[in-house]
């Protein structure tokens, strides 16, 4: 009984000794942090979704506070409304950043690429990529198991059974990125959402030559240049047999759209364009008859005019 106290009354020593430490030690390391890192965690959404670049709202919040200038800093999420709360924590100016959303860089429905073989594995897109191309000829398009919809956390995405794609629900998109990073074929990208949510984009990533690309998928961009020819702009480039419209360039004029022979440059959210002008039909079906006289045949008129005014004095009739 002796040796079971004694024991008791050792070990507790020996907490009792190691927690003084501790707490000695905590003292004299003890590091004091802001206390606007808390305030500024607070005004963000807490979403921790990671857009930022930064690990959770915290970790974006700690690099505010240690930031000498918001230029750089931007809550997707929040947006411009939570950057201007963190600014006035913090006694910076927040610059105003475009609206921005994700778009799908792949046009290859069932319709526009019919598939070759049948997966038949884990469903995932990262396990199917990792194994082969995919169940269709284009080895660059989507492959429908919606990784990008499992990592969306405000169930902005969704897999259409029709087109075997992701939609994109724009009022729902917050632009966190969570999509992009998870896509293993890196057809997702986030772009300026646009004056009334109007963008134009190639909805392609194929870098096949074009009769491949095109044998691949009926809306594939076959790299014909053809768009970036029209645009007066500057802003379509071609790499990798490809073309990609720069966002930040782009004034909307659609006239690539209209160049484009495969259909793989998608507009949004445009109104309906409106239908060219045709002649009128009674122009169309004037009579020939009605058509003016060539020019080379005036002369003769007018000199058969005279001869027929003498005719007809010669053949009046004498008054009796």
């Amino acid at each position: 009984m002796n040796a079971i106290v004694i024991a008791l009354i050792v070990l507790g020593s020996i907490g009792l000794l190691l927690a003084l430490v501790l707490f000695l030690a905590a003292k004299a390391f003890y590091v004091e942090e802001d206390p606007r890192i808390d305030q500024v965690q607070e005004v963000l959404p807490g979403a921790n979704c990671g857009g930022c670049g930064y690990p959770g709202c915290r970790g974006f919040a700690e690099a505010c506070v240690k930031s000498s200038s918001l230029d750089s800093m931007l809550c997707p999420v929040g947006g411009a409304e939570t950057m201007k709360k963190v600014g006035e924590i913090l006694g910076m100016a927040s610059v105003a950043s475009a609206p921005k959303v994700a778009v799908l860089r792949c046009n290859g429905s069932c319709a526009n690429r019919p598939k070759v073989n049948r997966y038949d594995s884990a469903p995932s897109c990262a396990v199917a990529a990792a194994l082969y191309g995919g169940e269709t000829a284009c080895s660059y398009g989507c492959l429908g198991k919606g990784d990008c919809v499992e990592v969306c956390q405000f169930g902005a995405l969704s897999i259409n059974p029709e087109t075997g794609l992701p939609e994109i629900d724009e009022e729902k998109c917050t632009a966190c990125g969570a999509c992009v990073k998870a896509c293993p074929k890196m057809l997702l990208e986030l772009r300026n959402k646009g004056p009334k949510s109007r963008r134009i984009y190639v909805a392609c990533r194929n870098h096949d030559k074009g009769a491949v690309a095109k044998k691949a998928c009926a809306a594939a961009c076959i790299g014909c240049s053809k768009c970036q020819k029209v645009c007066e702009f500057e802003a379509i480039t071609m790499e990798n047999n490809v073309a990609y419209i720069d966002f930040n360039k782009c004034r909307l004029c659609r006239k690539c759209e209209e160049a484009c022979p495969t259909g793989a440059i998608h507009a949004l959210n445009f109104p309906p364009r409106k239908p060219k002008a045709e002649k009128p039909a009674a122009e169309a079906s004037k009579p020939a008859a009605e058509a003016p006289k060539p020019a080379a045949e005036a002369p003769k008129l007018a000199q058969a005019a005279p001869k027929a005014a003498e005719t007809a004095q010669t053949e009046t009739p004498k008054a009796e």
